[in-house]
């Protein structure tokens, strides 16, 4: 089978996606916001799809299912804990479930912080993870719902990957997070290198997304809470005291970053 993962770019800086089995003319699409956009990307490309996954109920992630149900009657999965929330799911999902598409498996992984039931769907076949808003390019989801230690287990969670893992996030934050990573974290090397890629990357009208988890673990600022080193400049930085334990320092960074004078993402 010929596998492709397609971005489908939604609302100001919103992404759904399209997992393409090019064999059968299928798709599974992930996260649809906005359906009419969803729907003439099908249509161009000529694919019939199959299955809709929803990481979250937010309705920029939610708002096609029922343009694209009318229209085709794909079911939807989304998380057991927000059935209540989407319009149209078929079934709720939970830790450990399967979902499956063509030959393909995917690993439901429960990943709260942002909202109370977030999941995200893993396809090791694929090497991806669709995120919805649990972790960005070198950023991570507001606690809307959940609180830092939800959300910092559902980084670890993530982190275990294997390294190889992309990361497909729902919105295109990667330039606005990269200013805040820089500020506190302004010593990393690997954070400069990717900064720069980030920027050309958009100066050329592509997207950072997706993007390499093993770089995210050198470079992203909420995966690192735990690193010794990042840990002391942050101590140094009186952002979070160095016997606290890498949830609170999550916590603080998440808080701080909640603050920086820009748009809380």
């Amino acid at each position: 089978m010929s596998f492709t993962i397609e971005l489908v770019p939604e609302f100001k800086d919103n992404y759904a996606f399209l997992i393409v089995d090019h064999d059968l003319g299928l798709t599974t699409v992930v996260d649809p916001g906005d359906g009419e956009v969803v729907l003439r990307e099908l249509k161009r490309r000529e694919l019939y799809p199959a299955l809709i996954l929803n990481t979250h109920h937010h309705p920029d992630h939610i708002g096609g299912n029922d343009r694209l149900q009318q229209e085709y009657g794909a079911p939807v999965i989304g998380p057991a804990r927000e059935k209540g929330y989407i319009t149209g799911i078929s079934r709720g999902v939970s830790s450990g479930d399967i979902v499956t598409f063509s030959t393909l498996r995917g690993e439901v992984m429960e990943t709260p912080g942002h909202t109370d039931g977030h999941v995200s769907y893993y396809f090791p076949q694929l090497q991806a993870l669709f995120c919805g808003d649990t972790i960005f390019t070198l950023g991570c989801g507001r606690l809307i719902e959940g609180n830092s230690k939800q959300m910092w287990e559902s980084l670890q969670l993530i982190a275990a990957l294997p390294d190889e893992t992309m990361l497909y996030c729902g919105h295109e934050y990667g330039e606005l997070n990269a200013t805040f990573a820089l500020a506190v974290d302004k010593d990393n090397f690997d954070l400069k290198k990717r900064t720069e890629e980030i920027a050309m990357l958009r100066k050329l009208g592509k997207p950072s997304v997706p993007t390499q988890l093993g770089v995210e673990k050198r470079c992203n600022p909420f995966l690192r809470a735990g690193a010794p080193e990042f840990r002391e400049a942050l101590a140094k930085a009186r952002v979070a005291p160095l016997d606290a334990d890498p949830a609170a320092v999550f916590g603080k960074l998440r808080t701080a970053k909640d603050h920086f004078g820009q748009k809380a993402l």
